[in-house]
């Protein structure tokens, strides 16, 4: 059986009158991202890995941010979609580990509906998709509140022994 590992990472600044989005949740804060689709920094991370585990370049490559079918769309649509790549290509998704690095706010009381927001997109059981969050102490830009990045590790299993 063949596997295969992807690493994702976004990041993207705090910015006023935008929605702060997560796993395609709602989190009640004063800032949101700015981005060209709903800046759901953990969703593109997790996508980057999943995309890589695949080989097939990264998530710009595939859903551009020059393209305006895509301006403020829900990232959630994204993974949907990388469900479908995934299929085709004949694997299976064994395990999602995502590590979200803020200062604040605290996103404890909302990463199990993000787990089950992103295994939704993807079909998958929300018992593989992990979610953490860390701080950095107040060191670097996530430290100052400047913004938020995310990290994500994935790994694929075929869906089918090959027979030769």
């Amino acid at each position: 059986m063949s596997f295969r590992i992807g690493f994702g990472y976004d990041v993207h600044k705090f910015g006023k009158g935008r929605d702060l989005i997560l796993g395609g949740v709602n989190i009640d804060y004063e800032l949101g991202l700015i981005g060209h689709s709903d800046a759901d920094c953990l969703t593109h991370a997790i996508c980057d890995a999943l995309i890589g585990a695949l080989g097939f370049g990264d998530i710009g490559e595939l859903f551009p941010d020059t393209d305006p079918k895509y301006k403020d769309i829900r990232s959630l649509f994204f993974l949907q979609r990388i469900r479908d790549l995934i299929d085709e290509a004949g694997f299976e998704i064994e395990n999602i580990d995502a590590t979200v690095v803020l200062q604040k706010p605290k996103l404890k009381p909302y990463k199990k509906a993000m787990e089950k927001n992103i295994a939704k997109a993807l079909k998958i059981e929300p018992e593989i998709v992990n979610i953490k969050a860390s701080t950095t102490e107040f060191l670097g830009f996530e430290g100052r509140g400047e913004g938020i990045s995310a990290y994500a590790v994935v790994m694929l299993r075929e869906a089918y022994e090959r027979v030769w």
